[in-house]
């Protein structure tokens, strides 16, 4: 599946995942293996109707799938509903792994400067302690 096939389906999934409150939502269900309403409304600070209409968000960008039992629905995370948007990413990887690399040879390149920077005033400093030992002692001679 590329970007150019699937772009609602990427949108649907960063709209979904934008709103913060839906962000935890899903993280609660990512870390259950299954969850209800009623428990994902205890302690979240949101109505039971926020919760669900952020579930039915979700839902429909293929997040989260549900599973009805008795007076109960069971929510459960569908990690493959985040393949678009990590194929997304993929493609801007090289991106970022190009800046990386140049951002290492740059950081390489400071430490190395430093590093003989600093080796010579090791030297210098060295060299001017000696001649103060010298002088030293030739003046108390």
């Amino acid at each position: 599946m590329s970007i150019q096939q699937t772009p609602a389906i990427i949108d649907f999934v960063m709209r979904a995942l934008a709103d913060p409150t839906r962000r935890a939502v899903f993280e609660r269900i990512a870390r259950a293996s299954e969850i209800t309403v009623g428990e994902l409304t205890q302690g979240s600070g949101v109505t039971q109707g926020a919760i669900s209409q952020h579930l039915k968000s979700l839902r429909q960008a293929g997040l989260v799938a549900e599973r009805p039992e008795g007076r109960n629905v069971y929510y459960r995370a569908q990690p493959q509903g985040l393949s678009p948007l990590t194929e997304w990413i993929r493609t801007y990887e090289r991106f970022w792994t190009d800046r990386f690399d140049r951002l290492e040879q740059l950081l390489l390149a400071d430490d190395a400067s430093a590093s003989r920077e600093s080796e010579t005033a090791n030297r210098i400093g060295k060299k001017k302690t000696r001649n103060r030992i010298t002088k030293k002692q030739g003046d108390d001679r």
